[in-house]
C-alpha cells in the first residue's frame, strides 16, 4: 500500500477552489515569516549592547561652562528623548544624542523618559551612559509610565487593549504612539535616540521633518502643546490602527494625518498650511536611509560645514547602522561627528573601545 500523501498534498490535489485557499495559506504564512525576520533584521536588540555591560559603570565628569542664564524671549521648551523598551543602558549613538543636544541647549531641560527606570525614589541604574549623561545640568532621567503618559487620550484604550496580545512590531509602534502623546500633552520638541544635533531647535514650532519626496518622518518633532494636528494624530492612531504593517502608525500616518490636514493628495502640492511646517529632507534627513553607509566612510573635516549647513540634526538611521563598527579616532562621518558635536561621549568611545 502506497504512503498516503501529506495534507499539504491532499489540499494542493483536491479541487481548485481548496487549491487556491491552499495556496492562499501557504502564501501568508511565507509572508507573515518573512516579515517577522526582516522586522528583527531591521529593529532587533543593538549589537553593541554585549559589549556596554563590560564597560565601567561610572565616567568623569567634564569641566563643563557654567549654566546659561535665562533669555529675556519666550520660555524655551523641553526636549524629549524616549527609550520604550525596558533597556536602560544608552549605547554611544544615544549619549551622543542627548549630549548634543544639551550642548546646543543650554536653556532647555532635556528629557531622558525610560520605561526601565524604577519609579519612586528609587536611585538610577549605575551604567556608563547614565553616568555620563549625569554630568549635563540640563539632563534628567525619568521613568516613562505609558499608561499615565495615555490616560485622558485617544491612546488609553488602545494601550489596555494591545498589552493583552502579541504584534511583531510593537516597541516601534508604542514609541510612535508614546512621541504624538508628549507632543500633545506637554509640547516641546521630540527627537529620536539616532540623532546628533548640530544646530539649537528652539526657533521650530509646529514642525515635522520630510524623509522623502513621498513620507514624512517622526524621528523629529516640535508642536504645541495640544495642537489640533497632534489630537488628530491620535485620533487616526485609533481609528485606523494595523500594528502589522511596518511604519503604518509612524511615518505612514504623519503623511496622511498631514495630507488631509491640508486637503491633498501629494507631499509636493504644500510643505505649509494652517499653522503646521514640513521641513525639506536636508533639515533633519541629509543622508537618505538608503545611503546610511556614507556615516561610516573617510571625509575631509573641511566638508562637514557644507555637507551640513542646511542641517539642524543628522539622523544616523540606527535601525540599519547598528552594530557597524568605526575606529572613534578614524576620518569617518560619524565619528567626526561624535568628535565635534559630543566630545564627552567621544572621549568615552576612545577610551573604553
Amino acid at each position: 500500500m502506497s504512503k498516503p500523501p501529506d495534507l499539504l498534498l491532499r489540499l494542493l490535489r483536491g479541487a481548485p477552489r481548496q487549491r487556491v485557499c491552499a495556496l492562499f495559506i501557504i502564501g501568508f504564512k511565507f509572508t507573515f515569516f518573512v516579515s517577522i525576520m526582516i522586522y528583527w533584521h531591521v529593529v532587533g536588540e543593538p549589537k553593541e549592547q554585549g559589549q556596554l555591560y563590560n564597560l565601567p559603570a561610572d565616567i568623569p565628569c567634564p569641566t563643563l561652562a557654567p549654566p546659561a542664564l535665562p533669555s529675556h524671549g519666550p520660555a524655551p521648551g523641553n526636549i524629549f528623548f524616549l527609550e520604550t523598551s525596558d533597556r536602560t543602558n544608552p549605547n554611544f549613538l544615544f549619549m551622543c544624542s542627548v549630549e548634543s543636544a544639551a550642548r546646543t541647549h543650554p536653556e532647555s531641560h532635556v528629557l531622558v523618559l525610560m520605561k526601565g527606570l524604577p519609579g519612586g525614589n528609587a536611585s538610577l541604574p549605575r551604567h556608563l551612559g547614565i553616568s555620563l549623561l549625569s554630568c549635563f545640568p540640563n539632563v534628567q532621567m525619568l521613568p516613562l509610565d505609558l499608561q499615565e503618559l495615555f490616560r485622558d487620550t485617544p491612546l488609553a484604550d488602545w494601550y489596555a487593549a494591545v498589552q493583552g496580545r502579541w504584534e511583531p512590531y510593537l516597541l516601534p509602534v508604542l514609541s510612535d504612539a508614546s512621541r504624538i502623546a508628549l507632543m500633545w500633552k506637554f509640547g516641546g520638541i521630540y527627537l529620536d535616540t539616532d540623532f546628533i544635533v548640530l544646530k539649537n531647535l528652539r526657533n521650530l514650532t509646529n514642525m515635522l521633518g520630510t524623509q522623502s519626496r513621498y513620507v514624512l518622518n517622526g524621528a523629529f518633532l516640535a508642536f504645541e502643546r495640544r495642537h489640533e494636528f497632534m489630537a488628530l494624530c491620535m485620533r487616526d492612531f485609533v481609528d485606523h490602527y494595523n500594528g502589522w504593517i511596518w511604519g503604518h502608525q509612524g511615518p505612514q500616518l504623519l503623511t496622511r494625518v498631514f495630507k488631509k490636514w491640508c486637503s491633498i493628495r501629494s507631499l509636493a502640492e504644500s510643505h505649509a498650511c494652517r499653522g503646521v511646517t514640513t521641513l525639506p529632507p536636508e533639515a533633519f534627513y541629509p543622508i537618505p536611509w538608503q545611503d546610511w553607509k556614507k556615516y561610516f566612510e573617510d571625509i575631509n573635516p573641511e566638508e562637514l560645514p557644507q555637507l551640513f549647513n542646511a542641517t539642524y540634526a543628522v539622523h544616523v538611521w540606527n535601525k540599519k547602522s547598528q552594530g557597524t563598527r568605526f575606529k572613534a579616532t578614524s576620518r569617518a562621518l560619524l565619528a567626526q561627528l561624535h568628535a565635534r558635536y559630543c566630545p564627552t561621549t567621544h572621549k568615552a568611545m576612545k577610551m573604553y573601545l
